[in-house]
């Protein structure tokens, strides 16, 4: 049985969810799948790892300079694709908490949230020296200015870079990356106005 404040926790990650409108039957199908998983009772949060549990929360935290349509992602190590910076949610962390928590590790910024909720939100099977793993993130959209150059964790990211929407290399990228930024250029997203 869980205590109080897990079981409210839970409801917030469901609430994140719910939140989310789906860009297209594939974001819609994660999201159902998503909120029967967070309803289930199963665990969440990632205790040990690699894998343990098998699947578990994350977050994605998408730089986005939306007056110069430029995206930052980071070569990353472990995974060998072109990623916005992120990582797993602690146990008793908020995802807004996680994902400002990850930008500051991982950059050393802190940047402003351009929504209060996540923008996106994926299913996916790890790969890199990590894989074999599930993965469900939550994909937060945060404001900087490509002008720009953060630090970064070199133990993370091999290199970092500022990437124009339509120049993102999505061959070797997250394999939703080209579904995100398709969302990323709907007019609401570029203006902030949900």
């Amino acid at each position: 049985m869980e205590c109080g404040w897990l079981k409210r926790l839970r409801e917030t990650i469901a609430s994140l969810v719910r939140a989310i409108a789906p860009h297209d039957a594939i974001e819609a199908a994660h999201k159902a799948w998503i909120l029967e998983w967070i309803r289930s009772g199963a665990p969440l949060f990632r205790i040990k790892k690699p894998d343990l549990p098998a699947c578990h929360l994350g977050t994605y935290c998408a730089v986005f300079d939306p007056a110069r349509r430029k995206l930052l992602l980071g070569d990353h190590r472990n995974a060998g694709l072109w990623l916005p910076p992120g990582g797993h949610i602690e146990p008793d962390e908020d995802p807004r908490v996680a994902a400002a928590r990850e930008l500051q590790e991982e950059l050393g910024i802190d940047a402003r949230p351009r929504f209060e909720t996540p923008l996106f939100v994926t299913v996916t099977e790890t790969v890199g020296i990590d894989s074999g793993h599930t993965d469900v993130s939550l994909w937060f959209v945060f404001h900087s200015d490509s002008l720009s150059r953060p630090q970064f964790d070199d133990a993370e990211f091999k290199s970092l870079e500022w990437y124009e929407l339509g120049s993102i290399p999505f061959a070797r990228s997250h394999p939703d990356m080209q579904r995100f930024v398709d969302k990323l250029k709907r007019p609401w997203c570029v203006s902030g106005q949900r």
